[in-house]
């Protein structure tokens, strides 16, 4: 009897242990990221920046919002994101486990001073704090030169932290103006119309809005390269941020971020302080004598019109009586070949040239494989309307057989230049090609489509943008009073195609 009893205490006992194991697992706490597995959201607070989140013609756009949209697909959920007003706001939020994540384009500096234990990725993007002056002005060679200048800085940067501390160190006479939601333009603008002498920026949104300000220029480099991470809330567990680190660690090896990188920052370097001056003034002075058609146009072979006037201005600067050394005439500068297949009569006709443009143009994207996704679609389009789809298609097969991805224009722009290598074009079927030129080609035009995109946005005017060399605008000795109610040339970054 003894035996039997014994047996039923013990299956008893496994039983109450078994009950207890399952009990305590089920009301165990999940993880954030099983949390956020189960809701289905990845919540992500951002900035309108251009190197962070804008909307463009096409919807959402922007390296950061790229980055964080495919971190949401790897782990299956959707992205929903929050824009803060500014980046105390966003801060805020973080410290509050109001977000799963930030994607700011800043680094760990910017938070050093920041309340609460937050937690960063791994790095994935490098930028250089710089400093700007206006042309003309004396150019400052050092920190110590900046003691005595107006100076503007975004607030709750690691750029204002690092001032402070020179400031501490050695400069105690050193002082500055901070501004919440101050954005990279307005501090151009600032410099580039003289109310302030000296502005410090992020080395990339400079490179992407200094066509658009030519005057504000770059000095030297505040402090060094800083790293930028994603920022993670002060949570229970790092589970989303391990996710995350294994995704990032993956992008930088299948060249994802290679690819972003290239997408939103690859052509940005392509109009120095002479091109931009003079590509500016001709928005003003020739683009209106053609614009509604260039509208026209783009309307009737579904394109975009910057796009087109763009093509335009690489083309000829938008100057209808121009002739190449080869016979290329009009504002478009169209082959006699090309004129009549497009059935143009008058290749000096600023309207038919044109028109002719837009019809050559939509004819070859529509070759361009629809495998393809955009905007290498359009880049690759652009290629073959300068050097011709033949000779696009032996790069492509170049890029193929050197292991690369012949539907990505960051591959093929590599193969474009080996057309003039003869080991490499008496392969091909269309032989030679100054391979050179349908890469210039494509950035040059990128990077008018972006100036032109953003001065020909709503509420835009001239005065935004360069206006003179005068450096109209507040005196410097007024910088000390109380922050000025600036204008904002702009709300949203300029569209990158």
């Amino acid at each position: 009897m003894m035996l039997v009893d014994r047996s039923r205490s013990k299956g008893i006992l496994g039983l109450l242990t078994f009950f207890i194991v399952v009990t305590l697992t089920g009301c165990s706490r999940p993880t954030v990221l099983e949390r956020i597995e189960q809701e289905g959201v990845l919540h992500v607070i951002t900035r309108n920046a251009p190197t962070t989140y804008y909307e463009d013609r096409d919807g959402a756009a922007g390296f950061e919002y790229e980055l964080s949209r495919l971190f949401a697909e790897q782990i299956g959920v959707e992205l929903r994101l929050r824009v803060a007003s500014d980046l105390d706001e966003a801060y805020s939020v973080l410290e509050q486990s109001y977000t799963h994540l930030a994607a700011l384009g800043l680094s760990q500096h910017a938070a050093q001073n920041r309340v609460g234990s937050l937690n960063f990725s791994s790095d994935y993007l490098t930028f250089q704090p710089l400093v700007l002056f206006a042309n003309g002005n004396p150019k400052p060679k050092t920190v110590d030169d900046l003691v005595g200048q107006s100076i503007v800085v975004p607030a709750s940067t690691a750029q204002s932290a690092f001032l402070q501390q020179l400031k501490d160190a050695r400069l105690p006479e050193l002082v500055w103006k901070e501004v919440d939601g101050l954005e990279t333009p307005d501090m151009m603008r600032m410099v580039e119309e003289g109310q302030v002498e000296i502005a410090i920026v992020n080395s990339a949104e400079y490179s992407i809005h200094k066509a658009m300000f030519p005057k504000a220029r770059e000095s030297f480099a505040l402090m060094e390269p800083l790293k930028v991470s994603w920022i993670f809330p002060p949570g229970e567990d790092n589970s989303l941020l391990e996710q995350a680190n294994l995704f990032l660690e993956k992008s930088a090896q299948d060249g994802t971020l290679t690819y972003l990188q290239e997408k939103y920052f690859g052509h940005v370097d392509q109009l120095n302080y002479v091109g931009a001056r003079t590509f500016i003034k001709h928005i003003r002075n020739r683009l209106p004598k053609f614009e509604e058609t260039f509208k026209t146009a783009a309307t009737e072979y579904e394109l975009d019109w910057h796009l087109l006037a763009a093509v335009g201005y690489q083309e000829s600067h938008w100057r209808p009586y121009a002739t190449s050394p080869t016979g290329v005439r009009g504002l478009m500068m169209l082959t006699q070949t090309t004129a009549k297949e497009m059935q143009i009569r008058n290749r000096l006709d600023p309207e038919q040239s044109i028109w002719g443009g837009a019809k050559y143009f939509s004819r070859i994207h529509k070759r361009i494989p629809e495998r393809i996704p955009e905007p290498d679609r359009t880049w690759m389009a652009l290629a073959a309307y300068n050097v011709g789809m033949g000779h696009l298609e032996d790069a492509r097969i170049i890029t193929e057989s050197l292991g690369m991805d012949p539907d990505k224009w960051i591959d093929v722009k590599e193969s474009l230049p080996l057309l003039q290598q003869k080991k490499w074009y008496k392969k091909t079927r269309f032989g030679y090609a100054r391979g050179w030129e349908p890469v210039h080609y494509v950035q040059n035009i990128r990077r008018y489509y972006d100036v032109l995109a953003w001065m020909k946005q709503p509420g835009i005017n001239d005065g935004a943008v360069a206006q003179s060399d005068s450096g109209a605008g507040v005196p410097a000795d007024d910088f000390n009073d109380s922050t000025p109610d600036m204008p904002r040339p702009f709300k949203i970054a300029p569209p990158m195609l």
